[in-house]
């Protein structure tokens, strides 16, 4: 058995850390044979909630899971970090203009990045869930600065799981004969999903998504509204986000970094833009294809995009853009 590596949780109190936290404790995530010991972060009034989540975890009599820290302090919750998975954030109230949204999360992952500076392993990778993800990103990348930029993604794979799905209901066949969906951009109703290099196994031999499927009219507009709106269309029937399925997610994207894609394989993640790949502007947190090896991603180079795709991708890099300033305004820089 190796050292157990710190894994930190913020929100940890809340409904996604609800369902996270086992698969996290019971190896799904970093692996069958290493162990973990827990950080978890709340607000003060939420450690009472807190205290029950731990007795719940202590219950499950996990091998793995060496130790759980359940905390208010950032100091002691960032020490030491091996991966961090920053969940809570400002929900959006009813009545809360966008603008008053960015400003509330500005200040809590500018605390966090700084806290990551200040108190986690260089090599931490940090994963940010809590919305407006891609920007909350940005903004706790730039807040720890000797941190590599490449060590922050934020989760775009919960709308990749949609997209695959949605495709492989439409095929007849398993979510796991679709691959190389790609979600491009933003977290947010103008992502694009985009299944133009996506392969659909059928009765055993691979077809392109647009053969597959056969409706092209589908594919270019109900099926791109119904991954755009999913998040929406869960709370209006649940009353409650998408937190199963969130959570889900978070462990397919955290297992990818931790133990790389497979072979041919891409999937999609929120990462930093150094205006190499695809026309898209520099400084931007922007959910690409991407595979990973060594726990290092690379934005798949090379796909063809039509005119069709560059619209789309062009406009959720717009509404990023002004996400961006807006976020950038608030930190006083």
């Amino acid at each position: 058995m190796s050292e157990p590596i710190r894994v930190l949780v913020t929100g940890a109190a809340g409904q996604i850390a609800y369902s996270l936290l086992f698969s996290i404790a019971k190896g799904d995530v970093f692996g069958k044979d290493q162990p973990i010991t827990l950080l978890l972060l709340d607000i003060t009034p939420m450690l009472p909630v807190l205290e029950g989540v731990v007795m719940e975890l202590q219950d499950c009599a996990l091998p793995l899971l060496r130790d759980i820290v359940p905390t208010d302090k950032e100091e002691v919750a960032f020490k030491d970090l091996d991966a961090a998975i920053l969940v809570g954030s400002m929900p959006r109230k009813e009545g809360m203009e966008r603008k008053d949204l960015l400003k509330a999360n500005v200040a809590i992952f500018k605390s966090q990045g700084t806290a990551l500076e200040k108190y986690a392993k260089k090599t931490v990778k940090v994963l940010v869930v809590g919305n407006p993800a891609n920007t909350n990103c940005l903004i706790a990348a730039k807040s720890a600065p000797s941190i590599p930029k490449e060590n922050f993604s934020c989760l775009t794979r919960l709308d990749h799981n949609r997209a695959r799905s949605q495709v492989a209901m439409r095929c007849g066949v398993p979510a796991t004969h679709v691959k190389n969906v790609i979600i491009w951009g933003n977290h947010s109703s103008t992502q694009y999903p985009d299944v133009h290099h996506c392969m659909v196994n059928m009765s055993g031999s691979e077809l392109a998504c647009f053969d597959a499927v056969k409706d092209d009219a589908w594919l270019k507009g109900d099926f791109i509204a119904t991954v755009q709106l999913r998040g929406a269309a869960v709370i209006k029937a649940r009353k409650l986000s998408s937190a199963m399925s969130a959570a889900k997610a978070i462990c397919d994207h955290m297992r990818d970094i931790w133990s790389g894609t497979s072979e041919g394989e891409f999937i999609s993640m929120g990462v930093y833009s150094s205006g190499n790949s695809y026309g898209v502007p520099d400084d931007l947190i922007y959910s690409f294809p991407v595979q990973i090896k060594d726990k290092s991603w690379k934005i798949v180079d090379g796909l063809a995009i039509n005119d069709f795709s560059r619209l789309k991708m062009d406009a959720t890099a717009a509404e990023l853009i002004e996400e961006r300033d807006t976020a950038v305004s608030f930190l006083g820089v």
